[in-house]
């Protein structure tokens, strides 16, 4: 299932974003988005999980929390 996550604060990385995943499931891949000029983060990225129900969880568990 692939999760958008928005609002994210510039300071996140790729690897904050799966560290915090994993605590539900199997991650198969994270992405925070940068600016390909500056290299800044856009705020925003994706988590892919292997498991629907892994990612559900995950989703309703962070759901307004501050990344």
């Amino acid at each position: 299932m692939n999760i958008y996550l928005g609002n994210l604060s510039y300071e996140v990385d790729d690897n904050d974003l799966r560290t915090l995943f994993e605590e539900f499931g199997s991650v198969q891949s994270s992405n925070v988005i940068v600016d390909k000029y500056n290299g800044r983060s856009k705020g925003f990225g994706f988590v892919i999980m292997e498991n629907q129900d892994e990612a559900k969880k995950a989703i309703s568990q962070l759901n307004g929390t501050l990344i």
